[in-house]
């Protein structure tokens, strides 16, 4: 029978009380972003495709890892989207220029399409 350490047990007890054992899943997906940043997402999430990272985190994991995505993304453009409790079961936010960007609408987040820029 395996006891873990005094000090192990308090830790976890302390976690599951802030509640940073609450987890929910989160997606990134990134456009032409640094190496540097795409290696650093695969520290906390798994990258199933090029550019498309999922993972479970908490609440304080997701906003450290879009400080690090504020802080390394440059020119490139992301969009980070998590299970949340709200009506649609998610919400997300974007970083970066692309043709779509989130609009609230009576309180659900939905996305804007913006017009094809023409070349002449």
């Amino acid at each position: 029978m395996h006891n873990r350490p005094q000090y192990q047990s308090q830790t976890l007890s302390v976690i599951k009380a802030i509640g940073v054992n609450r987890l929910s899943m989160l997606m990134v997906v990134t456009e032409t972003v640094p190496a540097r940043l795409r290696g650093r997402l695969a520290v906390w999430l798994l990258e199933v495709r090029a550019g498309v990272y999922v993972g479970d985190v908490s609440r304080k994991v997701r906003e450290m890892i879009w400080l690090q995505i504020t802080e390394l993304a440059e020119d490139g453009n992301v969009v980070m989207a998590w299970a949340t409790n709200t009506e649609s079961g998610y919400d997300f936010q974007t970083y970066g220029e692309n043709r779509r960007s989130p609009v609230d609408f009576d309180g659900l987040r939905l996305v804007k399409f913006a017009p094809i820029e023409s070349e002449t």
